[in-house]
This record gives structure tokens, C-alpha cells and sequence, in this order.
């Protein structure tokens, strides 16, 4: 009993594990400065200024401006908003219906079958092609980049989510509730689910930084979030015809897109080697 107290939980291994640290550091302060956007910028990220426009970094424009005038450093922090937001909320999406398309195609061997055959239909085109052909249907908009990048991500956690719950449902303990009478239902959130938690973590922080980046892209290709609203991708897109004259608008956005996905997949990693028993060093 000595020996299990002494051994370090979950949380401390957490607290050692140098990519964790790091991932979330970085990422931490990503979060706060979309949420103090408001406070910390210093210019309306929607204002054009033409008579302002290309404009060096400076006191009065930390990071120079674009070639509508408006602030780089303001266009930044409030498209951490809507990165942040499409990553995040993909991310739960797609761990949702990735828990129970898994669970039902895991659990159900009659199902199985038709599901992961839709799954793989999905996964059978490039992620990006497909985002982009699902926006070129819905039209531009936030909404609709999340649902298509939920779309095209869903797959990838309902084919883990199904592979733990295959490993596991034929073992003692799950054969045993299932002879004393539980329910499926029971059986499959009470005894399987807590075995998906780590997977389902650590394939959560790398949708996080595909969804950002994915975003991005789309922002960029012109098929993303309308462009009067500041992104990443679309500030970036906007630098491109400019790059020669005023690299900093493509740069410093592109800095803040680059970061975001090192955190996250900094924070993926320290969060396989600590919750898989296999990676983790004694």
C-alpha cells in the first residue's frame, strides 16, 4: 500500500512530462489573449484606413498594417477568437458522434459493418478536398466550417473509439455485466467508455490542431469564414498579393497559426506518453 501511495498519479506524471508543460504554456497563452482581444487591442480589426495602408510595425501599429490599412496586431488577436473557436468546437463535435459511432459500431458486430464502410467512404477522400466541397455546398461561414471540418474529422475518432471498444468488450469483467443482466447501455458507458478516455484525450488535442490549421486553409482558398471577419487564413490570404511590399501581414499570423498547432501537438504527445501504459518510462 506504501509503495502505491508513493507512486506518482496521472496528475503529477502530467506536471513532469516536458511536452505537456510546454503545449499548454503555449497554448494557455494563445486562449487568454483571444479571450482579452477586446482589452489588449489597439485598433478596430474591421476599420479600413486606406490612407494607412502597408505600414511598417511601429509604436502606433506593433505589428504594421495591411493593405486595407487596417492593424496587423489587432487582426491577429481577434482571429485567435475564430480559430480557437472553430478548433474547439470541432473538437467536440467530432469526440461526440466519434464516441457513439464507435460505441454502437464496437459494440454491435450487426452494425459494424455499415458504419465503418461509411466511415472509410468519408475517409477515402483528402480531408481538405472534402471540407472544401462540403463549404462549396453550405457557402461561407463559421457554422458551416465547423460542420465540415466535423464531417471530415469525425471518422478518424470513430474508427479509434471502435478499435478500443474491440479490444475490450470481449474481456472477464464486460462478459460478467453482461451475465448479471446489464443493459447494453450501461454496460457500454459504465464499463468501455472509461477505457476510450485516453485515446479519445490525446486524438482530441491533434483534431484541435488539424481543425485550426484546417481552417486556415480554408480562410486562405477563399472558401473559409466570409472575409470581412478576421482569421488567420483569411489575413494571411490577404498578405499573399502583397508579400514583397509588406511580408508582416502574412507573417506574424502565420507565427500565431504555427504556434497554436506546436502547442497542441506538444500537448498530444505529452498526453500519449503519460496515459499510455506502454510508452510510459518507470
Amino acid at each position: 500500500m506504501a509503495e502505491a501511495a508513493a507512486r506518482p498519479t496521472w496528475l503529477k506524471r502530467l506536471a513532469r512530462n516536458r511536452n505537456v508543460v510546454v503545449g499548454t504554456t503555449i497554448l494557455a497563452g494563445v486562449v487568454l489573449a483571444a479571450l482579452l482581444a477586446g482589452v489588449i487591442s489597439t485598433h478596430n480589426p474591421r476599420r479600413l484606413n486606406p490612407a494607412e495602408r502597408l505600414k511598417a510595425p511601429s509604436l502606433a501599429n506593433y505589428l504594421g498594417t495591411d493593405e486595407f490599412g487596417r492593424d496587423v496586431y489587432s487582426l491577429v488577436l481577434y482571429g485567435a477568437q475564430v480559430s480557437l473557436l472553430v478548433g474547439a468546437t470541432t473538437m467536440i463535435l467530432t469526440s461526440l458522434w466519434g464516441i457513439v459511432i464507435g460505441l454502437i459500431a464496437g459494440y454491435y458486430r450487426r452494425l459494424d459493418l455499415a458504419l465503418m464502410r461509411v466511415m472509410d467512404g468519408l475517409m477515402a477522400f483528402p480531408a481538405i478536398l472534402l471540407a472544401i466541397a462540403l463549404m462549396a455546398a453550405r457557402g461561407p461561414g463559421v457554422g458551416n466550417v465547423i460542420f465540415a471540418l466535423s464531417v471530415v474529422y469525425t471518422p478518424r475518432t470513430a474508427m479509434l473509439i471502435r478499435s478500443t471498444v474491440l479490444s475490450i468488450r470481449e474481456l472477464d469483467y464486460v462478459q460478467a455485466a453482461r451475465a448479471l443482466g446489464r443493459r447494453d447501455l450501461a454496460i457500454a458507458f459504465r464499463h468501455i467508455l472509461p477505457n476510450c478516455v485516453g485515446p479519445l484525450l490525446v486524438q482530441a488535442s491533434f483534431i484541435f490542431a488539424y481543425a485550426i490549421l484546417a481552417e486556415a486553409i480554408l480562410g486562405f482558398l477563399g472558401v473559409g469564414v466570409p472575409p470581412y471577419v478576421p482569421s488567420w487564413g483569411n489575413v494571411i490570404a490577404s498578405g499573399k498579393n502583397v508579400i514583397r511590399e509588406a511580408f508582416w501581414v502574412s507573417l506574424f499570423p502565420g507565427l500565431a497559426l504555427t504556434l497554436s498547432g506546436l502547442s497542441l501537438n506538444l500537448l498530444g504527445d505529452g498526453l500519449r506518453d503519460v496515459l499510455d501504459p506502454r510508452l510510459r518510462v518507470q
